[in-house]
């Protein structure tokens, strides 16, 4: 079984966008770490794409972009991911999130009735990262 999640901090974010009550964080470069179960290995991908929170208010202040994340969390329901983004992420139901940015104190503060990762065109590889 593969696993794969973003990376949050060192994603490059093309944009932040306000369209009534939809919230979008678009990705021009999100970096993926995937792993398959049973192996150390792990491999390193980028792949632009969306983080879409609907029934969303967004708290004043946040960048505009480009920018690159540096952390922070992103939450559905019960879970609350730190730093990363399981792929994929599909879910109706309480979201939000706090993300911070490089060189900034702007941070995107975000409440959602649901989120969805909605990843474009297909990954592009980078390097494999190996574990001792």
């Amino acid at each position: 079984m593969d696993i794969s999640s973003i990376e949050l901090p060192g994603s490059e974010v093309e944009a932040i966008k306000v369209e009534g009550d939809r919230v979008i964080l678009r990705f021009s470069k999100a970096y993926i770490v995937k792993s398959m179960t049973g192996s150390k290995e792990r491999t390193r991908w980028w792949q632009a794409g969306e983080l879409v929170f609907d029934q969303a208010e967004a708290q004043p202040g946040y960048p505009e972009g480009p920018c690159i994340c540096t952390g922070g969390d992103v939450g559905e329901n019960v879970y609350t991911y730190r730093d990363m983004i399981s792929i994929p992420l599909n879910s109706k139901g309480r979201a939000h999130c706090e993300l911070q940015f490089e060189g900034t104190e702007a941070r995107l503060s975000v409440q959602a009735g649901s989120v969805s990762l909605n990843m474009e065109d297909r990954p592009h590889y980078i390097e494999h990262l190996r574990t001792e």
